[in-house]
């Protein structure tokens, strides 16, 4: 095997690999994989990690270090008569541009650290609504809301059985199955 066919394959294999990613959305692209698993570096100053959180190690970046590092490479030794130690250089310089072009275009386009979604900001217990549709004895009806500043509806249920009259302010007492179950505003108040 001569080094234009070991390019060749660091080429393929990059590029097999980056299209694989691309195609089925991004294998890890964050870089959030359990503890253990991985190259993973940790979170924080100094540990290899942006404000994002994203590893410079990651399946992507390394996928596409290979795939430049092979297609350079192999340009290199095919078609000019460049010194064998020099053209490895080549090859490993164009390879880290291109790793770091994509990890920084991923940290900082495509991963914004506001932009990270918490289990506490779409939490159902304590929202206050209004109903839309009266709330039935024993029945089912529905609940405008507003979370993380888009207005939302979802079925709701007296959380004491009574109904509830169209346009009556409640508050989600729990959440269960897709259901949210309500009592008035004014006996919250109240209590």
């Amino acid at each position: 095997m001569t080094w234009a066919d070991f390019y060749l394959i660091c080429f393929a294999v990059g590029f097999l690999f980056s299209l694989l990613s691309f195609v089925m959305g991004g294998l890890h692209l964050h870089g959030h994989w359990p503890q253990g698993h991985g190259i993973h570096l940790g979170h924080g100053p100094g540990t290899g990690h942006d404000a994002a959180g994203i590893s410079p190690f990651n399946f992507f970046t390394i996928a596409v270090f290979l795939a430049w590092f092979g297609g350079t490479g192999y340009l290199v030794t095919r078609y000019s008569s460049v010194w064998f130690a020099l053209g490895l250089l080549l090859s490993i310089a164009a390879g880290l541009v291109g790793a770091a072009i994509v990890f920084l275009f991923m940290s900082r386009v495509l991963v914004s650290p506001n932009e990270n979604m918490d289990a506490a900001d779409y939490e159902m217990v304590g929202v206050l609504g209004r109903t839309s549709l009266p709330i039935r004895e024993r029945g089912t009806g529905e609940i405008i809301y507003s979370q993380q500043g888009t207005r939302r509806t979802c079925g709701a249920r007296s959380e004491d059985g009574k109904g509830i009259e169209k346009g009556t302010e409640v508050v989600v007492t729990r959440y269960d199955k897709g259901l949210a179950y309500v009592k008035r505003w004014e006996e919250m108040r109240g209590e």
